[in-house]
């Protein structure tokens, strides 16, 4: 006797892995403290605005994003897939729109930036463009997995698309530009794609980048490019690490500035921190609401609260790496493991950034720094990590997990 019936649908307030959900909300609720402090700097030393309307505007982020995520948490993951190829070239599109509209917000050029005019918010394309190269390549490495796909194939669907993204963003946003590609990279080795074609792309994009490097920097062709801004980080955070501090000139110590007042906000902190709200720092540091934010956290809650905090996105990442190993679906486990490379890799690029260990990006660390674009990718990341732990849970219940045949991969992919 069979004795299976099909479960109905269970209304949840929190779609999907609960342990996940938690660590999120936690890390949300605790950036409004950090961003709190930070934003006071946005108001008397910037003059932008109030320190009240920063933190009411990140908290507005928060519950948005917040809400974004359940959204996506209730969507089949595999839809966002088979949609991948719409929303990047929309993304792309934004992107182009960005580059020659020639508009700008508050009088400053805003090339990375599109506003939506009725609505007056902007946000950056190339933010949602890397997501959706991601969950692109995702779906086209699961897609048709038992055919022998045709060179031009590869090229052109695969390497092609990356470097397409890849130019258009490095224009303006070199540190994003060069995260797409090593994520991208990072991708189609985890989905197996062959390594003859992998490194034939390497070395393309090798050629294809210092082309794109001696092209911006000889000639006026890509406009407003900002090679020379990248270069001229290398040159800075090579040159500290070389120089002695008794001979350091007066143009050297403006040009690490931000550096040097993160690094003394870090370690003015000490073990236990200078106490919520007390940096002495925050008002010399400009970015010290976004990009270096992890310095302000380290000067207030010390060396415990860091260790805190990186061991809450420990557990992020943690949880994501065994939501991806419980899927039996390969698309699911490709675009779960690569949500994950995406989100640690950014994390990493932040905190280096703010001990020194690399060169500025002006990449902001996810869920804690003020700011919409970013926050609001990383909630619909999670919400599509989220919508592949409640398809887990559902399988489990209902008792359907097994392991897939190649039909089954090609049907959702």
């Amino acid at each position: 006797m069979n004795d299976y019936t099909p479960l109905k649908t269970k209304k949840e307030l929190l779609k999907g892995d609960k342990i996940l959900w938690g660590v999120v909300i936690l890390i949300s609720i605790l950036s409004i403290f950090p961003v709190y402090s930070a934003s006071s700097n946005l108001e008397y030393i910037v003059n932008n605005g109030t320190t009240l309307g920063h933190i009411a505007k990140h908290i507005g982020f928060i519950i948005f994003g917040l809400l974004t995520m359940r959204v996506m948490s209730i969507i089949k993951y595999h839809y966002i897939g088979k949609l991948s190829v719409l929303f990047l070239v929309a993304s792309i599109g934004a992107i182009v729109w960005a580059t020659f509209s020639r508009q700008t917000i508050d009088g400053a050029s805003a090339a990375r930036w599109v506003k939506i005019p009725i609505i007056s918010i902007s946000f950056q394309p190339s933010t949602f463009a890397y997501l959706m190269l991601i969950i692109y390549l995702c779906r086209f490495l699961t897609k048709d997995i038992g055919r022998e796909r045709k060179p031009w194939e590869i090229w052109l669907g695969v390497f092609g698309t990356i470097m397409l993204v890849f130019l258009l963003v490095a224009k303006d946003n070199g540190s994003t530009a060069l995260m797409i590609l090593l994520v991208s990279l990072a991708v189609l080795v985890v989905g197996q794609m062959k390594w003859s074609y992998i490194g034939g792309f390497m070395a393309s994009a090798l050629v294809a980048g210092t082309l794109f490097i001696l092209v911006a920097l000889n000639t006026n062709w890509l406009g407003g490019s900002r090679i020379h801004t990248w270069m001229s980080r290398i040159e800075t955070f090579t040159s500290s690490k070389t120089q002695n501090n008794e001979v350091e000139d007066e143009a050297m110590k403006t040009k690490t500035y931000q550096v040097d007042q993160a690094k003394a906000a870090i370690v003015h902190g000490g073990l236990a921190g200078m106490g919520p709200g007390k940096s002495a720092l925050k008002q010399m540091l400009p970015q010290s609401a976004s990009d270096f934010i992890f310095a302000i956290i380290v000067e207030e809650y010390g060396l415990l609260g860091a260790i805190f905090l990186i061991f809450l996105y420990f557990i992020m990442l943690l949880r994501i790496v065994m939501i991806a190993n419980k899927i039996d679906r390969f698309f699911g486990t490709l675009l779960v493991f690569s949500i994950g490379i995406m989100i640690f890799v950014q994390i990493a690029v932040n905190i280096a950034v703010a001990v020194n260990l690399i060169p500025v990006t002006g990449q902001p660390l996810p869920l804690i720094s003020y700011g919409g674009s970013s926050m609001l990718v990383t909630y619909i990341q999670l919400g599509l990590v989220l919508s592949v732990s409640d398809q887990i849970q559902v399988m489990d219940e209902e008792g359907l997990r097994k392991k897939q045949d190649i039909e089954e991969i090609n049907d959702i992919a």
